[in-house]
């Protein structure tokens, strides 16, 4: 099994005649995701041509989805034309909308959130690198050549944060590694990962990496010491971050002790989640994690 895509996934993307959707499209095809159709207003009958094969352009994803069965849908569409685009895709009653578009207003990431709350569309990102199943579907911009299948589920707010995890863990591989995105406001959450990853039976460790600001982080924690009985690893960006100032990530911003690293990872501690300071040691307390689990008892 995987969370959220597996090899049965069909993907259209919206936007995939520009030059960001036919360059990521090629790579996903290349990974062995099923894309099945582009969406572009007023191109519809157009084709575009990877690996030698043609896939359809369609005018809408309502049209997409009709003639194709499309059940996911990746949107690299520009800020301006990104909300539209989203509410077109929840509108259509597409199962999935992975949108990877940054710089998106928050006041139109509120609406197509609102709109996605009352549809059967489950909304990741926006200003995120997708998720991937390794061997299955890539739906995003994650590099698949980085890590393998294996147990590992991995929920990220940092996109470049996903690929280092992935790469430091690769001897071990990962069921879905879902790069949740750093905006402000966001679809799925860690939370909604976090019980994804509960119930996949394939998915034996969970690493969690947020990063200062708000207060997802300590809601996380909150949740996994009710909810979550797999061994969750944790890693808070930003240690060094001095107070008050915006760190990459728009919603990374601290104000005095609230949202800071260190009361983050206190927070997660007291839920049982070992927490590491640096990628690499944290790769390493889920390495000790998984060693422990092979062993037979609980880390």
């Amino acid at each position: 099994m995987a969370v959220f895509i597996n090899e049965t996934s069909r993907v259209i993307v919206q936007g995939m005649t520009g030059r960001e959707g036919r360059k990521h499209t090629q790579r996903m095809i290349m990974s062995g995701t099923r894309v099945v159709g582009g969406v572009t207003p007023g191109k519809s009958g157009e084709s575009v041509v990877f690996e030698e094969d043609p896939v359809p352009v369609f005018g809408s994803v309502a049209e997409a989805m009709e003639q194709t069965h499309a059940n996911v849908s990746v949107v690299f569409v520009p800020p301006k034309f990104a909300k539209d685009a989203v509410l077109e895709a929840v509108e259509a009653g597409i199962e999935l909308c992975v949108v990877i578009t940054e710089g998106i207003p928050v006041r139109d990431s509120l609406e197509f959130h609102a709109a996605a709350r009352d549809s059967r569309t489950r909304i990741i990102g926006p200003n995120c690198p997708g998720l991937i199943s390794p061997g299955k579907s890539n739906v995003g911009i994650i590099p698949a050549h980085i890590a393998g299948a294996g147990n590992i589920g991995l929920v990220s707010k940092s996109g470049t944060l996903t690929y280092q995890m992935m790469y430091e863990l690769r001897d071990h591989g990962f069921s879905t590694a879902i790069g949740i995105g750093g905006d402000p406001v966001v679809g799925t959450t860690h939370i909604d990962a976090l019980q994804a990853f509960e119930d996949d039976p394939d998915t034996d460790l969970i690493v969690m990496i947020g990063e200062i600001g708000g207060d997802a982080e300590e809601r996380a924690g909150a949740y996994i010491a009710e909810h979550v009985t797999k061994p969750v690893i944790g890693y808070v960006a930003g240690f060094t971050a001095p107070p008050g100032k915006t760190m990459g990530h728009a919603g990374a911003i601290i104000t005095g002790s609230s949202g800071t690293a260190a009361a983050k990872k206190e927070a997660l501690e007291a839920a049982g989640v070992r927490v590491g300071e640096t990628p690499s040691q944290t790769a390493q307390l889920a390495r000790d994690a998984i060693a422990e689990l092979r062993r037979g008892r609980r880390p």
